[in-house]
């Protein structure tokens, strides 16, 4: 699966949503914006893996009887979690081919 699908399926799975500001930051492309949506985007997917968590537990504990939000949650943080690996495997394959550059 490549980025620009996973980044699809991710946009549709994000609770949050980004605000106006948010998406000015990230067209201007400057380093500080790159580093601030890729730290709120580790933020969202902690998040959706502590809520997936939260309602396994809830669920075990008997206290819910919904499968169906359980399995939802489970699969938010799933597609989350693949996404941020993904974006941290280009980025450090980007890494790696500047660190081979001859100067």
């Amino acid at each position: 699966m490549d980025i620009t699908a996973i980044n699809g399926l991710y946009k549709t799975t994000n609770a949050a949503g980004a605000t106006a500001a948010q998406k000015t930051a990230a067209s201007d492309g400057s380093f500080d914006s790159v580093l601030n949506n890729a730290m709120k985007l580790v933020s969202d997917t902690n998040t959706l893996q502590n809520d997936a968590s939260a309602q396994a537990i809830s669920f075990a504990l008997g206290e819910t009887d919904n499968v169906h939000d359980l399995l939802i949650a489970e699969q938010k943080a799933n597609l989350a979690l693949q996404y941020t690996v993904a974006i941290r495997n280009q980025f450090i394959s980007g890494y790696n081919t500047i660190m081979n550059m001859q100067i």
